[in-house]
């Protein structure tokens, strides 16, 4: 939420290059909300005008793209000794559980990890670099990268705008339904009171009869 709100002060162009690079950047190993990051801008397109959902998911899919094969370079050229200096600098995200993990995952599935890991944050970070110290060929990977950043980044876009916008009709409508239901309610209710208080007026005089002609009757 407070990325969401933060995404409203910014122009669209800024929303577009912020999802674009924060999407390339995690996907070239550093670790960033890049998922958080493009469900809150299109959470935003959904509800406002001034941003673009086909251009939000362009930028995506290609932050996405350049960012693997960017760091698929860098793993290729820098090798294991890359990955021992990630897990210096990120133990959380490239320690050794972490490598041995993506490392198994790779050597299953080869460029079906690089797919697959779009969708799962640690395979996310790693994909790129991973495949290139793995000395995966480029054109599998390339593949494997074009067609995860299109299927997660388009359909992360799609599937959420559409959510958002469902959504946002349909608390319209109960909002619209909650009133009416409330003032329904309300005029229910006074006349159930004012039902029940003509029922106990009426009665009133008959009990109290009741009561006189009882009393007398013990005189």
């Amino acid at each position: 939420m407070h990325i969401q709100e933060w995404l409203e002060t910014v122009p669209a162009v800024a929303v577009y290059l912020l999802v674009g690079g924060v999407i390339g950047l995690e996907s070239l190993g550093i670790p960033l909300p890049g998922e958080i990051v493009l469900v809150s801008a299109t959470l935003m397109a959904a509800t406002q005008d001034h941003i673009n959902p086909y251009v939000l998911g362009v930028c995506a899919v290609a932050g996405a793209i350049i960012g693997d094969s960017i760091g698929y370079l860098i793993g290729r050229k820098g090798g294991q000794p890359l990955l021992d200096w990630l897990g210096r600098k990120f133990p959380k995200h490239f320690g050794p559980h972490h490598v041995a993990t993506a490392e198994r995952s790779f050597k299953k599935w080869g460029m079906w990890a690089v797919f697959v890991g779009r969708f799962i944050a640690l395979l996310r970070i790693f994909a790129g670099p991973l495949a290139g110290v793995l000395k995966m060929p480029y054109w599998k990977f390339l593949i494997a990268n074009v067609l995860g950043g299109i299927v997660w980044a388009g359909g992360t876009v799609a599937v959420i705008y559409t959510v958002g916008k469902v959504a946002e009709k349909w608390l319209k409508q109960f909002s619209y339904l909650g009133l009416v239901a409330a003032v329904l309610f309300g005029l229910g209710s006074f006349v159930v009171m004012r039902i029940k208080a003509k029922k106990a007026e009426a009665a009133k005089p008959a009990g109290t009869s009741s009561e006189t002609e009882a009393v007398a009757t013990v005189d």
